[in-house]
């Protein structure tokens, strides 16, 4: 079974490296970035799900995988970990194998409070709703409890925390 491993900040490499010395199956999915220092632009490999990857694990044999560098705990409710289905992780893979520009995006619901991070609407809040196939900022004013919403790209706007 497939499982969610939460890692220390910045040790998701790490973590999948030594789990897999270890004899385990570990997948950390990655993307390509590019990032600006002072005197050079550089392409970096970053993980897809910041501070997690995923590992085929024995849910009763977990001890060895706490005791891994930079494994935090694996992911679960009630105590108990929580498996994750095989074809999320095919489709993981696949994703990943296609080669196509593929980015970490929120997490996001319709109904959710959010910013938006640029364009001419950058730094308002609202709430994003989903009509039909396209996202909506909704834009409320309390005293005249009237709202306004205006298409937006998704990429756009972050969750409020």
């Amino acid at each position: 079974m497939w499982f969610a491993v939460k890692t220390k900040s910045r040790h998701e490499s790490l973590a999948a490296r030594s789990l897999a010395s270890r004899g385990l199956e570990p997948f950390l999915p990655v993307y390509r970035s590019r990032r600006q220092w002072s005197d050079r632009v550089k392409v970096v490999e970053l993980p897809l799900f910041g501070g997690y990857f995923f590992a085929r694990l024995n849910p009763d044999a977990l001890l060895p995988v706490l005791q891994t560098p930079g494994v935090s705990y694996v992911v679960g409710f009630g105590g108990k970990p929580a498996p994750i289905p095989a074809q999320e992780i095919e489709a993981i893979r696949r994703l990943v194998a296609s080669d196509l520009p593929a980015n970490p995006h929120p997490y996001l619901h319709s109904g959710d409070r959010v910013r938006v991070k640029s364009g001419p609407l950058a730094g308002l809040e609202g709430t994003l709703v989903r009509v039909r196939n396209e996202w909506r900022f909704v834009l409320r004013v309390q005293m005249l409890q009237r709202a306004v919403s205006v298409e937006v790209d998704s990429e756009l706007v972050e969750p409020l925390r």
